[in-house]
C-alpha cells in the first residue's frame, strides 16, 4: 500500500514540475516535427488545403537537386572553419581570461555582448562595415585586401560570413569555456607544479584533459548553430554572389516557401537535420571517450 502511494506520490511531483515542460516539448517540437516528416511525402504547395500524397518522390527529388547539395557542401565547409574559429579563439581567450589580469570580468561582459545581437541585425551592421567602412577605410590604408567590398566576391563574401559568425559566437563559447578552467582544481594544478610541471606542460596534460567535458558541449553548440544559419546569411549575403554564400538553409526556404514545393523544402530539410545529427553524434561519441580516459 505504501509503495503505490509512493508511486502515485511520484507521478504526481513529476506533473507538477516537469508537466509543463514536456507538454510544450510535446506541442512545440515532436509534434511539428512528426507532421513534418508526413509531409514529405505529399506535394502539398504550403498554401492550398489539399496534399496529395506522393510517396518517395520528394525524397527521390532531393538527390537530384544539384543546387541543394551544392549549398550543403557550402554549408559543411562554413561550419568546419567556423567551428575551428570559433573554439580555439574562445579558448585562448578563457585562457587569458581565468589568469588574473585586470578587468577581466568587464571583458568577459564585452566579448559575451555580440552574442545578445540578432543574426538580422547583426548582418545589416557587417554588412555596412564591409561595404563602406573598409573600402572607405581603404582610401587612407591604401591596402589591396581592402580595395574592394569583401561580399562582392565569392571568396571575400564566405569569409565574411566565418569572421562574423566566428566574432558573433566566440564570447558564448568562452563562458563555457571559462567555466571549464575554473572548474579544475587548484590543488591538482599546484601539485602539478610542485612536481616541476610548468605552465605549458600543466596546461597540455593537467587542464586540458580536465576541460573536456566543455570542449564536447562547446563543439555541439557551434556545430548545431552554424549548419542551421539562415538569418546572418539572408541579411549579410543573400546567398550571394552567384549563389556562392548560400548555405543549405537558405535554400531550404527558398524551396518551401518561394517555390513552393513545401514537401521537398521539408525532405531536404529532413536530410540536413540527419547530417548535423550524424556529426554530431560522432563528436559527441568521440568527446565522450576522451572524457573517460580523462
Amino acid at each position: 500500500m505504501k509503495s503505490k502511494e509512493s508511486f502515485v506520490s511520484k507521478c504526481i511531483a513529476f506533473l507538477v514540475f516537469a508537466g509543463p515542460a514536456v507538454i510544450s516539448f510535446i506541442l512545440v517540437v515532436m509534434i511539428p516535427m512528426i507532421y513534418g516528416v508526413y509531409l514529405t511525402f505529399t506535394s502539398w504547395d504550403g498554401i492550398s488545403n489539399a496534399k496529395p500524397f506522393t510517396g518517395l518522390d520528394n525524397y527521390i527529388a532531393v538527390f537530384q537537386d544539384k543546387v541543394f547539395w551544392t549549398s550543403l557542401w557550402i554549408t559543411v565547409k562554413y561550419v568546419f572553419l567556423s567551428v575551428i574559429f570559433i573554439n580555439v579563439i574562445a579558448f585562448l581567450l578563457a585562457y587569458l581570461l581565468t589568469s588574473g589580469i585586470r578587468g577581466q570580468n568587464f571583458l568577459r561582459a564585452g566579448f559575451f555582448t555580440p552574442n545578445l545581437i540578432g543574426g538580422i541585425v547583426l548582418g545589416y551592421i557587417w554588412q555596412f562595415i564591409f561595404s563602406r567602412v573598409t573600402v572607405n577605410l581603404n582610401e587612407y590604408l591604401n591596402l589591396p585586401i581592402f580595395a574592394k567590398s569583401w561580399l562582392s566576391s565569392p571568396g571575400g563574401a564566405f569569409a565574411a560570413m566565418v569572421i562574423v559568425t566566428t566574432w558573433q559566437y566566440s564570447g558564448y563559447m568562452l563562458l563555457i569555456y571559462i567555466s571549464g578552467f575554473v572548474s579544475v582544481s587548484p590543488d591538482l594544478l599546484e601539485a602539478a607544479r610542485i612536481d616541476g610541471g610548468n605552465s605549458g606542460q600543466v596546461t597540455r596534460y593537467i587542464t586540458i584533459p580536465m576541460m573536456v567535458p566543455a570542449f564536447v558541449t562547446c563543439l555541439f553548440l557551434s556545430l548545431t548553430r552554424c549548419f542551421k544559419v539562415y538569418d546572418l546569411n539572408l541579411a549579410l549575403t543573400g546567398g550571394g554572389p552567384y549563389d556562392s554564400t548560400k548555405m543549405a538553409a537558405m535554400h531550404i526556404y527558398t524551396q518551401a516557401f518561394e517555390n513552393q514545393k513545401y514537401g521537398l523544402g521539408q525532405a531536404e530539410a529532413l536530410v540536413l537535420f540527419l547530417v548535423m545529427g550524424i556529426i554530431a553524434f560522432i563528436q559527441i561519441r568521440a568527446g565522450k571517450s576522451k572524457e573517460v580516459e580523462a
